[in-house]
């Protein structure tokens, strides 16, 4: 078995000075074998000069570098342990990168600054009461969870219900809770997102520079136009297939934001 990982580096720096600019881009082999075994490694560099046309004065350079990992074992051993029962580890691993992005845009670290300066009064005035710990750092996760779950997982059921269920008095049911259901959601997200941000500056923490807080305020900005698409049925019956494929996915969104926020708060 081998294995392959490449490191590349670019180097932006004028011929005519000596600091330079320097990127470093990691590539990992994906999935990543786990395995107990001896090897082999060889390594292998190839740096690469461009000059872009029409700047004489900068110079690029591309650095890469390979590392062969080789399986060293004897035939024998491999067959050895191919006749014995054994389990391959795949480890995967998820980096939400265009999130952070978003996340570092500097329209979004200019709201950042200004909320804080919102709530600092408030953030000052909770410091002096002294609250435990874990209710600063798990209160507004717990209380979301139970609003994500509870009310967004039985108006989905409810929504579902109204498109396929065959029961005249159980479509009727699911039309008259469904959209409350849904409103009271959107409602206590959008109050508990003031209460995550109250959270994170209690604990000295950025607050919208996260993927959790990018995810966020995208489902709130989804879940907006979903409570604007009832009102437009009756001129366009088709909008109801919309709605529904919509709503699906900013369920699934916010089950992903969720996730996110967990590893925000175990984070720290």
């Amino acid at each position: 078995m081998a294995m392959s990982m490449v490191n590349a580096s670019i180097t932006y720096k004028p011929s005519n000075s000596n600091n330079a600019s320097h990127f470093l881009v990691p590539f990992f082999p994906f999935p990543i074998y786990s395995s107990s075994v001896s090897s082999g490694v060889s390594r292998e560099a190839k740096t690469t000069r461009l000059h872009p046309r029409g700047r004489k004065g900068i110079s690029v350079v591309l650095t890469v570098e390979r590392e062969h990992h080789v399986d060293l074992r004897s035939e024998d051993d491999v067959e050895d342990e191919e006749g014995k029962e054994g389990k391959e580890t795949l480890l995967y691993s998820f980096n939400p990168l265009a999130l952070v992005l978003l996340g570092a845009l500097p329209g979004v670290r200019v709201l950042a600054g200004a909320v804080r300066s919102l709530f600092g009064p408030i953030i000052e005035l909770i410091k002096t009461w002294s609250l435990p710990d874990w209710l600063v750092h798990w209160g507004h996760p717990g209380n979301m969870a139970v609003v994500l779950f509870a009310m967004g997982g039985y108006g989905t059921y409810l929504g579902f219900q109204i498109r396929s269920s065959d029961s005249v008095e159980a479509k009727a049911k699911a039309k008259d809770l469904h959209p409350k259901l849904m409103a009271g959601m959107f409602f206590f997200f959008a109050l508990g997102a003031t209460g995550g941000v109250t959270s994170l500056l209690t604990s000295d923490r950025p607050i919208f520079e996260s993927p959790h807080a990018i995810t966020g305020i995208i489902g709130l900005s989804l879940l907006t136009i979903q409570t604007i698409l009832p009102s437009l049925f009756e001129g366009n019956p088709g909008l109801r297939n919309v709605h529904g494929i919509l709503g699906s996915g900013i369920m699934t969104l916010f089950l992903v934001h969720a996730a996110l926020g967990l590893q925000l708060g175990l984070s720290y």
